[in-house]
């Protein structure tokens, strides 16, 4: 049985975010902000031409009017998609993280599995009963094991530090406004 949201507030420690794990994420959001600025502007374009088109009453030229704002309403959508991830990370930060000295759960994929998993780690109590659980991803199979821990973790972003290791879900150090992090060689 696994402790619900109200429940896991009750009863387990946690702590707030340190200034230079927040920074982290932040250098995140503010990096793929920028990158959804082009979105943005071709947005802006393209509203700014389809209501010229409109307004302008030049013969003929109207019949694209719509053509511009279907543009402009992918290129937006296409900028909300950018962001809904690092505003849902950024808005995690202020969420406390759970400490529990318990135990760390790796078990293998079942049916239910998501696809390309390949096993879940999960939080335990020190009753064994399970707090939380996440899916994992890896070329390596998951092995069933139970270990003894000292877990960090959020509900969103999954295992932070498995006995004050980092398991790298939030890294110590993000580059400026975060692009360029991740290369093809450290997929």
């Amino acid at each position: 049985m696994t402790l619900g949201g109200r429940e896991r507030d009750l009863l387990l420690v946690r702590r707030p975010w340190a200034s230079n794990e927040r920074r982290v994420v932040l250098r995140g959001f503010w990096g793929r902000a920028l990158i959804a600025v082009e979105p943005a502007l071709c947005t802006a374009v393209f509203t700014a031409l389809a209501l010229g088109m409109i307004f302008k009453h030049i013969d003929g030229v109207e019949v694209f009017a719509p053509i511009f704002l279907l543009a402009a309403i992918a290129f937006a959508g296409y900028a909300v998609i950018l962001m809904i991830q690092p505003v849902r990370a950024l808005m995690q930060t202020f969420v406390p993280i759970y400490i529990v000295d318990g135990y760390i759960r790796y078990r293998r994929p079942d049916l239910n599995s998501e696809a390309h998993s390949n096993g879940y780690i999960g939080v335990l109590n020190e009753d064994r009963r399970q707090i939380c659980e996440w899916a994992i991803y890896g070329k390596h199979p998951v092995v069933d094991a139970v270990l003894p821990a000292l877990v960090e973790f959020t509900h969103f972003g999954g295992v932070h530090r498995i006995d004050g290791t980092s398991t790298g879900v939030l890294p110590t150090e993000l580059t400026p406004l975060g692009i360029g992090t991740q290369s093809p060689e450290r997929r």
